[in-house]
């Protein structure tokens, strides 16, 4: 038996943004409605400045596949202008146990990250949004630029990072514009992506808008928080999976601890919304936020989009194992 090796170059060819917008709608429907496995992921903290994620997740049926994505994260990967994500997503015949492919899982994290974020604009936006607000300008500011683009209609993009110099090079590479300040990027926003690799907060009540949409996908750790307690407490909260945001996020749990907040604060999952099950925003005014730490479903059909794609057009590299 041979193994598909899908290299960074490969995954970036073979998943596009729009396709990997409805393969995320799919998943996340079909995980809300019990068609799939996705426990939470296992992490391990050796005394290092790095630590491991493992994130397992099994689709049943048919043609049953596990699959599984091992990461580093790497934080000081910033100054070496590297991925802090790197690693690869394992996929194995759910039936026989057989690895079938290996894929490069920092342009898959990329992807199917911002993917989501489109997805949840979509249904939490108001329908008039275009002034788009991208915070952090890293991989993950990149990719929203792009999924925006996809989410929001004729999408007006600003663009602020901490360092000028590298919002000026995203907003010249994307056709954004640079703001000023983080507040000149918020002023006016309909819909704000924040991707900032930030431990403490950035983003406090005083500068929600009413309106607004909020996709926070910076923090995926319970140690670091983009938003503090009362902006968390102030806004109507959406997530991708309830039981990762009680465990594993720091925006959601610094709440907790800030402010007195409890799982009933969070109104509904990305797939319940999908599926029509919730309304989602009920106002102009209301102020919303998609919470995303991303989930090994996602990777999951990211990477069966891929090898799909591949063995269709003769990508990728076939070994022995």
């Amino acid at each position: 038996m041979t193994v598909l090796i899908l290299s960074d170059a490969d995954v970036r060819q073979l998943l596009d943004m729009p396709s990997c917008i409805t393969a995320m709608h799919d998943v996340l429907s079909e995980l809300t409605l019990g068609k799939l496995y996705n426990p939470l992921r296992f992490v391990t903290r050796p005394p290092a400045d790095t630590f491991m994620g493992f994130m397992p997740a099994y689709r049943g049926g048919d043609d049953s596949v596990y699959a599984l994505k091992e990461v580093v994260i790497a934080p000081a990967n910033h100054g070496r202008g590297l991925d802090p994500h790197q690693g690869a997503v394992l996929v194995h015949d759910g039936a026989t146990g057989v690895l079938g492919a290996v894929l490069n899982a920092s342009a898959i994290t990329e992807i199917r990250t911002a993917a989501v974020s489109a997805l949840a604009t979509r249904v939490l936006a108001r329908p008039e949004s275009r002034r788009v607000a991208v915070i952090g300008s890293g991989v993950q500011g990149r990719s929203h630029v792009e999924a925006m683009r996809c989410a929001v209609p004729d999408a007006d993009i600003t663009i602020w990072s901490p360092t000028r110099e590298h919002a000026e090079r995203l907003a010249s590479s994307t056709g954004g514009r640079v703001a000023d300040s983080l507040a000149d990027a918020l002023d006016g926003a309909d819909v704000v992506c924040t991707t900032t690799s930030s431990k403490d907060p950035i983003i406090g009540r005083a500068l929600l808008a009413p309106g607004t949409h909020f996709n926070a996908v910076g923090s995926s750790v319970a140690h670091a928080r983009e938003f503090d307690g009362e902006a968390i407490a102030a806004v109507s909260l959406f997530v991708d999976r309830r039981e990762s945001t009680v465990n594993e996020s720091g925006d959601y749990l610094g709440a907790v601890r800030d402010v007195g907040i409890g799982p009933d604060h969070i109104r509904a999952e990305l797939g319940e919304l999908l599926l029509g099950q919730h309304p989602g925003r009920t106002s102009s005014e209301e102020i919303t936020l998609f919470k995303s730490l991303g989930i090994a479903v996602e990777d999951l059909a990211a990477a069966q989009l891929c090898i799909a794609r591949a063995r269709q057009r003769g990508i990728g590299t076939e070994v022995d194992l």
